[in-house]
């Protein structure tokens, strides 16, 4: 990848490499920020399109199925086109679909500008890291810099959403968000060079990194690792609201901090990435039994940090995972994590939806739980080994 380098992105190389890893970050934290809006505004939504809490989840499930299919297609749709283009058109087809959420008459608008978002998210996940590393040459600090955006995302997105969604409606929150879109595209179409695809991208290289049984194993259990997460986090607040109503704002705002503190934990322990993977959802599934199980706010706001911190320590290491396992196709290597974070987002969605209507918030935290552990014993049994050829 560096013989590939242009004289722009060779130049990107004297900025200083946490510059472009915020950069990066910023588009991130935008389209994370409109991805968990829903999980914010759920009530409010629900009410105002007349469906249930559980079918306006599927708003969150909707932009995985989009993602799902984007992710380990779009190197090859777009197998020559300048990364710093690509990734700038991504964060306009985020601006276009939160406008249209904004005026959306009906849930089926909703859900077909949400796939539209998915598509972006999915693509600039899909090209973030292997772009940071690319210009940088700093792999861990992307890939944690990025994770922050995420983090960041779900402080602006979720707590704060919640309040302003309370204030100003739900519709509005999506407008203003299509605004901060719209701000970090600017932020990096000044920063970011010119980048050039990685030579070999499209099918060629994904067919070779899924002849990585590996890498395939592992992507396997990151899907399972992230639906236990997603199966529960579009209705925390709604869990959150079953213990004590007047705490959501609050320990939603923990929830975030929480994953930033994750955030950097996760970059920690990118040199003990097993270890670190299994100590990280083994406090996860403590966390939700916590959430499921608890009448007591004390407890409750303990479950909510556990679980912030926790969850956003894979994004990360599982980032640095695909990558440290197939190191000369790491474009489609995060591909296929990022396909498997947006697989276990929309059935984590459906599936957690249609439990909270049947049996409430407790059984979907339960069921994350359970999936936590699975991963735990998953990538316990996969040793972390690059592959070679």
């Amino acid at each position: 990848m560096p013989g590939a380098l242009t004289e722009d992105a060779a130049a990107g190389r004297t900025r200083h490499p946490v510059v472009i890893a915020l950069a990066l970050s910023a588009g991130t934290a935008a389209l994370v920020s409109a991805e968990f809006i829903p999980a914010g505004v759920l009530p409010g939504m629900a009410a105002d399109l007349s469906v249930t809490e559980g079918r306006a989840g599927l708003t969150v499930g909707a932009t995985a199925l989009a993602g799902a299919l984007t992710a380990p297609t779009i190197a090859s749709i777009v197998p020559r086109a300048d990364r710093r283009t690509v990734l700038l058109a991504l964060l306009g087809l985020a601006v276009l679909s939160n406008l249209v959420v904004a005026i959306a008459p009906s849930l089926a608008v909703v859900l077909l500008a949400r796939v539209l978002l998915g598509a972006a998210i999915a693509g600039f996940w899909s090209f973030a890291l292997p772009v940071g590393v690319q210009v940088t040459g700093r792999g861990p600090l992307v890939s944690t810099t990025v994770a922050l955006g995420t983090s960041t995302a779900t402080i602006v997105g979720v707590p704060v959403s919640s309040v302003l969604g309370d204030v100003i409606g739900w519709r509005a929150v999506f407008a203003l968000v299509a605004v901060v879109t719209a701000l970090a595209g600017v932020i990096l179409a000044l920063l970011l060079p010119r980048v050039p695809a990685s030579p070999g991208a499209g099918f060629a290289m994904m067919r070779a990194a899924l002849a990585n049984r590996r890498l395939v194993a592992g992507v396997a259990v990151i899907m399972v690792a992230a639906f236990a997460n997603f199966a529960a986090y579009p209705y925390i607040r709604v869990a959150i609201e079953a213990v004590d109503a007047s705490a959501v704002a609050v320990l939603l705002l923990a929830w975030g901090l929480g994953g930033l503190a994750g955030n950097l934990l996760g970059g920690w322990g990118s040199r003990r990435l097993r270890p670190a993977l299994v100590a990280a959802l083994s406090l996860l599934a403590l966390a939700l039994v916590g959430m499921a199980l608890t009448e007591h706010t004390a407890v409750l706001a303990l479950a909510v940090v556990a679980w912030g911190v926790s969850f956003n320590m894979v994004p990360v290491l599982t980032q640095l995972w695909v990558a440290t396992t197939e190191p000369t196709r790491v474009e489609s290597a995060v591909a296929l994590q990022v396909t498997a974070f947006q697989i276990a987002i929309m059935i984590g969605a459906v599936v957690g939806g249609a439990i909270v209507d049947a049996r409430g918030p407790d059984s979907a935290m339960l069921l994350g739980a359970g999936s936590a552990l699975v991963a735990v014993v998953g990538f316990a049994a996969i040793r972390v080994r690059p592959r070679t050829a």
